[in-house]
């Protein structure tokens, strides 16, 4: 079935299953095609001819189109395709919920999955300017009251993490710089991210500064205290991947040079 819609443990365990994050979006027009228990969202007048088979490592290592493999928490593929190179993420569970649901979330409504969520915040926050991954489909797959989830998008050509850089040299002055500026472009349109730390802060081949990993991020009021907390959570992992790494360059005098250029950011009008 293909639709096309406008988008405008026990306790513990349930209430994590039960969360929902409401996430403003635009009214943008979205395909969603459903077979079976599997429901596909791409895009309208999408040219690719993107299928489930997209969401199988397995398939693009039979095409030999797996570039490499990013292993953290979980694996992401990255993977080329007709128009580039795309990034395969499976949604899976963190902390002690992860040890006992691994990728199992509760399924009350395709609108309420995080897969859906973070897929239209994408596209909404790629709308206003802002510097995310281009979202290319993403897929839901139900079992009864249980949903699974898979996100593709564009790969950002060259991209580097804030840790990776800081794991080979300092960071100069300009660079602390550009990341509170672009911290507070995002905070200037009210999006708070539900995990900012130096793993999703990218630089690309043209030394822009991106954000990634919006699963769980909303979009809230600019004066929210949300936003605050990216901030304390971003210092926190400076000062965690510092201590976890040797070497890591992370020069902690440069924390007061990004948040003035965050603060003199955010006090500036939208533009």
């Amino acid at each position: 079935m293909h639709i096309q819609v406008s988008i405008s443990s026990y306790v513990t365990i349930l209430s994590s299953l039960l969360y929902s994050p409401k996430v403003s979006v635009k009214s943008l027009m979205l395909d969603i095609i459903q077979t079976g228990n599997q429901t596909l969202l791409t895009a309208s007048n999408n040219p690719l001819n993107i299928t489930q088979d997209w969401f199988e490592p397995n398939y693009w290592y039979r095409k030999k189109a797996i570039i490499t493999e990013k292993k953290g928490r979980s694996t992401t593929w990255f993977f080329t395709y007709e128009e580039g190179t795309a990034v395969l993420r499976h949604y899976w569970r963190g902390g002690l919920i992860g040890k006992l649901l691994s990728d199992q979330y509760l399924y009350t409504g395709l609108k309420n999955t995080r897969t859906y969520q973070e897929y239209n915040l994408l596209i909404e926050l790629a709308n206003k300017g802002l510097n995310v991954p281009v979202p290319i489909a993403a897929k839901i797959a139900t079992n009864g009251f249980i949903c699974r989830g898979d996100l593709i998008t564009k790969a950002i050509p060259g991209a580097r993490s804030l840790l990776d850089i800081l794991k080979s040299r300092p960071l100069d002055d300009d660079e602390v710089m550009q990341v509170g500026q672009a911290i507070a472009k995002f905070h200037q349109q009210g999006v708070y991210h539900a995990d900012l730390n130096i793993n999703n802060i990218l630089f690309d081949n043209h030394n822009n500064v991106f954000l990634i990993d919006f699963d769980r991020g909303r979009i809230v009021k600019p004066s929210s205290t949300r936003l605050q907390a990216n901030i304390d959570r971003l210092h926190r992992s400076f000062e965690k991947e510092q201590n976890r790494n040797n070497p890591c360059y992370w020069q902690p005098k440069q924390w007061q040079l990004l948040l003035n250029e965050y603060q003199d950011k955010r006090a500036a009008k939208v533009s």
